[in-house]
């Protein structure tokens, strides 16, 4: 399953790059505020979208991520201690007492 993740994210990387290198012409970036950048090779701008829309994506499922660790740590960590109490030696229980044994009958 790894190798088959390690494919595919290089499948997205060589389409993506292959793309980009078709796309080489000179563009006009425009921002807010009518602030604008020229000639910047439609390359660097395509990249740097990709770039940032992945770590837009890593950092909105990182709290997902950390959420499922601390989870699944506490969940280890109980399933260690249920497991330690199992394996100890039961205490031996004391036989149950007759009710005369406890308080003697008085005599009438």
């Amino acid at each position: 399953m790894r190798y088959l993740v390690w494919i595919l994210r290089l499948a997205v990387f060589v389409v993506v790059l292959l793309f980009a290198l078709k796309n080489t012409r000179p563009v006009d970036v425009s921002f807010f505020a009518d602030h604008v950048v020229t000639d910047v090779p439609l390359i660097v701008v395509m990249l740097t979208v990709f770039v940032l829309g992945a770590l837009f994506g890593v950092l909105i499922t990182a709290p997902v991520i950390v959420r499922r660790r601390r989870e699944a740590a506490r969940l280890r960590r109980e399933l260690a201690r249920l497991e330690d109490k199992h394996k100890q030696p039961a205490a031996p229980q004391e036989a149950a007492a007759a009710p005369e044994t406890v308080a003697p009958l008085a005599p009438l």
